[in-house]
């Protein structure tokens, strides 16, 4: 269970004892291990969830989802704010984790981090108004009452991504425990470490054992079997992923929520501040170099200030700062793996050599870290190319002049 020096730098041996003891498993399925992206070195590996681990994890958290359920709205909304000072106390640590397993600029994980303080708060002090039993008109009036009473549903499986880790692993999960659920939690197996350690922050502000499981393993074969287990079903991931996530749960008749794929697209109008419309293009498009299903993709700009737009938003892009490391003074961190550079490379590639432009980035940066890639503006990009329609997930735009 060695670590490299990076990791070593970031975990200390008990750190990761103590983390690998919360994932449910007995040890028989061998282990999972991730890659830091900075400087692809591998991080401490992870004991892997089989069926008979899954099915003890939906057992547990059976076992004590009445109690939950019976524990009073008070009671959980006082451990959200605890769990969201211990998160903001030990920000750093939460942080350099974060930067570990996933290679992005510090303010990328920092917004995850103050997502997850923010979500934190707001069920905390939303959750009892919401949640709290309603009188409602009866159907005969002065002779018949209604009131409306929230209940549980039971286990809620949560399958998280490794893009936003952090705030995707626990905000989804927060809501449930709010409500009343337990819950059992399935992370990508490339950052086990953040999802364990923001789950660990709520185990020490007080929520007691078996409300929140962790199960690890390659999506394909745990995935299914947490989503065949759950009562409620809580996905993000790829959209084809998505489609399967979503018959299995009608097959069972049970409810889901997805957050899902997307190529998505920024119009710039006539009357825009230039300057301003251009920081807002680099943010929407680089942050987290790209790997955000939110995402812009695409920007549509009216032909009156398409060169001038244009000009500000390759000039910017030029001036973000790429580095590797664990700490503040990048603008653009890594790619996430091997595989994801290849998409991103693989794509720029097909639209370069069937006719698009580069105005900015277009080359993979070997000399900072592996899976770098540059900030990448593209102009006349067509329908034939894989980039038009098909979601890059990386740091790379299309312009195009309309009117």
């Amino acid at each position: 269970m060695a670590a490299t020096p990076l990791a070593e730098e970031v975990m200390s041996d008990d750190l990761v004892r103590l983390l690998r003891s919360r994932v449910t498993s007995s040890g028989r399925s061998g282990q999972t291990q991730g890659v830091a992206p900075f400087d692809g070195s591998p991080l401490p590996p992870l004991p892997v969830s089989d069926a008979e681990d899954i099915d003890v994890a939906f057992r547990i958290a059976r076992r004590h989802a009445a109690t939950w359920e019976a524990t009073p709205l008070a009671h959980r909304a006082r451990l959200l704010l605890r769990f969201h000072d211990l998160v903001y106390q030990r920000r750093a640590q939460g942080l350099d984790i974060v930067q570990l397993e996933t290679g992005k600029a510090r303010a990328s994980a920092a917004e995850e981090l103050a997502d997850v303080l923010i979500t934190a708060r707001y069920y905390a002090r939303t959750g009892e108004r919401v949640l709290a039993s309603e009188r409602r008109r009866g159907a005969i009036p002065l002779l018949t009452t209604t009131r409306v009473q929230h209940h549980a549903i039971g286990v809620v499986g949560v399958i998280s991504p490794w893009n936003y880790p952090l705030t995707l692993a626990i905000t989804d999960a927060l809501a449930a425990i709010m409500a009343g659920n337990t819950v059992v939690l399935k992370p990508d197996i490339q950052t086990m470490f953040t999802a364990l350690w923001v789950v660990e922050q709520l185990h020490q502000a007080g929520l007691p054992e078996g409300v929140l499981t962790v199960v690890n393993g390659e999506g394909q074969e745990v995935g299914p079997m947490v989503t065949d287990r759950a009562d409620y079903v809580m996905f993000t991931g790829s959209t084809a992923v998505g489609r399967q996530v979503a018959a299995r749960c009608g097959e069972r008749l049970i409810s889901c929520s997805m957050e899902l794929g997307g190529k998505n697209a920024m119009i710039v109008c006539p009357d825009i501040n230039v300057d301003r419309a251009a920081g807002i293009a680099v943010a929407s498009s680089f942050s987290n170099a790209g790997q955000l299903c939110i995402s812009m993709e695409r920007v549509f700009i009216h032909t009156d200030v398409y060169d001038e737009f244009v000009r500000a938003f390759v000039r910017r892009t030029d001036g973000l700062v790429m580095a590797a490391g664990v700490g503040w003074g990048a603008d653009v961190g890594s790619l996430i793996s091997a595989r994801q550079l290849a998409r991103v490379s693989e794509h720029v590639d097909d639209a370069v050599a069937q006719g698009a432009r580069v105005l900015a980035g277009g080359r993979a940066r070997p000399d900072i870290g592996p899976y770098f890639y540059e900030p990448t503006i593209l102009e006349h990009v067509t329908d034939e190319m894989i980039l038009c329609f098909t979601e890059t997930f990386g740091p790379v735009v299309s312009v195009y002049r309309v009117d």
